[in-house]
């Protein structure tokens, strides 16, 4: 199963008792699964913003004990803080990091709000992505009237919670919980003090724009005169164009620069509907879900573009720095580098090194590690403070076990002890995982060399399939001597009355079971790997085509090596159908790594023998 990660920010209208806040944060803590990362408690908004990631399963039982326990310690008829709120519990968020979507937090807030609504008599409603109807999309609108509003809005059939029952809580008021997407604190940072270097391109980059300008007098926008709405004239705050009418001024953005100007200036508080002539012109900025202003740091002596990205995968931390190091070398300026905020999501950085690594002419299909290394590097990210890739990227892959975090003479002196593993299955998978590497080392040392963009195309596949295949070979190392292990531990469970032996019994067959789709997955992946050698073989450098013979051969014995440890354990499964499936699936597959292996060899042994001729 794919690694999934989930971010919960729950906000408890907490800020001051911090004896109250340890409670909570106490309950989040006891669920295993979770890792609490931040307690931000504020003493003027009376607020406290906690956040913590997880598996989603254990997620949403940490949000509920945290509610739970927040309606217990919190009494919010003898609440007073600065920021809005309608509950103990205001709002619950469910952020999407790794292996899941935005649709699936949706859920997960969705199971929240019923087990709340249903075992805590907490009327819960739901917003952003997980809201029940689009009017309660924005949040402000949902807790507008605040808790001292509740108790009349529960009266307002259009107010029913979404789950619940509509009745007031006085000491715990209303939860509001759904799903959004990870916002990305992002700095970038110049070579200058002055807080007006800064502004002037992050107005440029936010989605709400900047008032227009027009005669600029040098790079910098704010050089310009203010242009306003006229009777007759409504010009174009992205370019020289004047319409006779705001709809026609309308239709222009629209159809040459892809915005819409009313809800533009929507987001600079100017209601379109009510005449817009004397307003100020606004200019659109250059990303959507991006909001950047400037200030100075005194600590760091510099100016700064101070960015939040709500949603990463409409506009990345590259996008905007990439751009503003464009605008900043127009201003004479200069992007010394840049600095994440809090934490990032493993994706968000890992296709910006990926994006670099491209720009460079080099091969992205590399080991995880050094993608991110690289966007660290390309990014500046270590420019005003150290960057450290384990702590501030949430959802790495799962690393790999104990056995493959030995060096290669411990692991050999390992296998050779007298104790049953790591046997037979772990080391097909190690042979397999070899074979990938050595695939994809081929494919990327020809990147950009093969004879045609053919083959430009086939080596860049074949080494992502490699990098993919060798990642989840080498986890595969140390799964399969787990997977042996609960197998005998199961074995090992009492049997003296016919009850206990029927549950030892049952043990026994899952962790068959578990035993045989180990090496199953080994003998799948290192077939996949035979295929990424064959392309590599085909259409990498031809000095290198020893590297993809040994490459495909050792993958093959993985898929030998699979293939005879799921054999073995078939023999004491007592499901007939299962046992036929495998041993008809296995056949397959070994005829196919057979079929690969006969002809990939026949043709590289081809290959020596004419390069050896020509000597």
């Amino acid at each position: 199963m794919a690694h999934q990660v989930v971010e919960c920010v729950p906000n408890f209208s907490e800020g001051r008792d911090m004896a109250k806040i340890r409670q909570i944060t106490d309950a989040i803590e006891a669920v295993a699964g979770v890792k609490l990362l931040d307690v931000d408690p504020g003493p003027d908004t009376n607020r406290t913003v906690v956040t913590f990631v997880g598996h989603p399963d254990a997620v949403v039982d940490a949000a509920f004990q945290a509610v739970k326990t927040a309606a217990q310690v919190i009494d919010m008829t003898a609440h007073h803080g600065a920021h809005p709120r309608m509950g103990a519990t205001d709002v619950c968020p469910f952020v999407p990091v790794e292996g899941v979507t935005l649709d699936d937090c949706a859920a997960l807030a969705r199971r929240l709000g019923e087990r709340v609504g249903r075992e805590l008599a907490i009327p819960v409603y739901l917003y952003e992505h997980a809201a029940s109807r689009p009017e309660r999309r924005n949040l402000a609108v949902v807790r507008k009237g605040e808790y001292e509003g509740l108790e009349e809005k529960l009266k307002d059939p259009n107010w029913a919670p979404d789950f619940g029952a509509a009745t007031f809580n006085p000491r715990a008021g209303a939860l509001i919980t759904g799903a959004r997407e990870f916002l990305i604190a992002y700095n970038i940072t110049l070579n200058s003090r002055d807080k007006s270097h800064a502004s002037d391109i992050a107005l440029e980059l936010r989605e709400k724009g900047r008032v227009a300008r027009r005669g600029q007098k040098n790079a910098f926008y704010n050089s310009g005169d203010v242009i306003f709405y006229q009777d007759g004239k409504f010009p174009c705050g992205n370019c020289d164009f004047d319409g006779a009418s705001f709809e026609e001024t309308v239709a222009h953005c629209r159809d040459v620069h892809g915005y819409d100007l009313v809800r533009l200036l929507a987001l600079n508080d100017i209601d379109a509907a009510k005449g817009v002539v004397g307003k100020k012109v606004h200019r659109a900025g250059r990303y959507k879900e991006c909001k950047a202003i400037g200030w100075y740091v005194d600590a760091y002596k510099r100016a700064q573009l101070s960015i939040n990205l709500t949603n990463y995968k409409v506009t990345s931390p590259v996008d905007v720095l990439e751009a503003s190091r464009i605008m900043a070398a127009e201003r004479g300026l200069v992007v010394t580098g840049s600095e994440i905020v809090g934490l990032v999501p493993f994706q968000a950085l890992y296709q910006a090194g990926q994006r670099y690594l491209k720009a460079q002419g080099k091969s992205p299909a590399i080991p995880v590690a050094d993608v991110l290394e690289n966007a660290a590097f390309s990014m500046g990210l270590s420019d005003v403070a150290p960057f450290e890739i384990e702590k501030k990227v949430l959802g790495l892959p799962k690393a790999p076990g104990a056995l493959m975090q030995m060096t290669g003479t411990a692991f050999v002196d390992e296998v050779s002890r007298d104790t049953p593993a790591p046997g037979g299955g772990s080391i097909a998978a190690l042979a397999g995982a070899l074979g990938a590497a050595l695939c994809s080392m081929v494919a990327n040392l020809t990147q950009g060399k093969a004879r045609n963009a053919d083959g430009e195309t086939a080596l860049a596949g074949a080494a992502d399939k490699a990098q993919r295949v060798k990642d989840a070979l080498v986890l595969a190392v140390d799964d399969d001597t787990d997977a042996f292990t609960a197998y005998m531990d199961a074995r090992r469970l009492p049997a003296t009355s016919p009850a206990e032996k029927a549950a030892r019994d049952a043990a026994m067959q899952v962790g068959l079971k578990t035993a045989v789709d180990v090496p199953w997955s080994t003998a799948k992946l290192c077939f996949e790997a035979m295929e990424a050698a064959e392309t590599a073989m085909h259409h990498g450098n031809p000095a290198s085509i020893t590297d993809t013979m040994v490459g495909f051969t050792i993958a093959f014995a993985g898929v030998r090596g699979g293939i005879w440890n799921v054999l073995i354990n078939l023999k004491d499964i007592t499901d007939p159908a299962y046992v036929a499936k495998m041993k008809a699936d296995c056949a397959d597959l070994l005829a196919k790594a057979k079929t690969l292996l006969d002809r990939a060899a026949a043709h590289g042994d081809a290959r020596l023998e004419e390069m050896l001729g020509k000597k």
